[in-house]
């Protein structure tokens, strides 16, 4: 199938879509909470209403730190992020929602792309398991060559429709849309990164595997002998050397 490339204005409206998306929900039920403080004088109602704000701000919250390392320019005064800020993000996302995380990661800086992938592959696990379940986290290795296995298990998982193919660069239709985006970009984040993600299902669980692609595995060719160079060095049998001269 062909490649597909979005020009900068595509790829970035569409992922401002998915980040309104994912926020518009919270801020709805703060206006909403605040509706009810002002019209409502019932003391049960106002409590109920600034539980529903808390809660929501913080969710806004948590989503809008997400998005700010998963799509944004977090961190880009440098080329690493720390590990443990993609975990505390991605504890936020799931803090009162119906899905699990555990989180198994070295303490280290890794580069910015592929915690970047990290936590794009993070969302697809979660949309793996539509009726929530767990999430399980694993990285190891260092950040040159880290190995990235993400395990989501729960009731009706499956392997998201057109997942694989938007991960490829190869959507169905020759198009991508704000619901495909995040796979999508996710795959662009990866081939940046020299990272290979392949998912797979067996039952109530799918997995989601990262490494380094094969090229970038491969260690570098030694450096070649440069016998023409040795051999200007070396005397010529015609020529006297050194020793004979004293």
């Amino acid at each position: 199938m062909t490649t597909v490339t979005l020009d900068g204005l595509d790829l970035s409206a569409l992922l401002c879509s998915r980040v309104c998306h994912d926020v518009i929900s919270p801020v709805g039920a703060i206006v909403n909470g605040l509706e009810v403080l002002e019209d409502d004088n019932d003391a049960s109602m106002r409590e109920f209403a600034l539980d529903l704000i808390r809660k929501s701000a913080r969710q806004a919250s948590a989503r809008l730190q997400f998005a700010r390392i998963a799509f944004g320019a977090a961190g880009s005064a440098g080329a690493s992020i720390d590990l443990a800020d993609a975990e505390k993000v991605s504890r936020g996302m799931f803090a009162d929602d119906k899905t699990q995380l555990t989180w198994s990661a070295p303490q280290a800086l890794f580069p910015k792309n592929k915690v970047k992938l990290l936590l794009n592959l993070v969302m697809i696990a979660t949309s793996a398991i539509p009726r929530g379940g767990l999430i399980d986290v694993k990285v190891t290795g260092d950040g040159e060559a880290p190995l990235l296995i993400l395990t989501a298990k729960g009731s009706h998982a499956r392997i998201p429709a057109h997942v694989v193919d938007l991960l490829a660069g190869t959507p169905e239709g020759g198009s991508v849309d704000a619901h495909g985006i995040l796979a999508y970009y996710a795959g662009l984040v990866a081939r940046a990164a020299a990272m290979d993600v392949r998912l797979t299902i067996e039952g109530d669980e799918v997995t989601i595997r990262a490494e380094p692609t094969a090229a970038a595995a491969e260690p570098p060719a030694p450096a070649a002998d440069a016998p023409e160079a040795v051999e200007e060095a070396r005397p010529s049998d015609s020529e006297p050397s050194d020793t004979a001269l004293a």
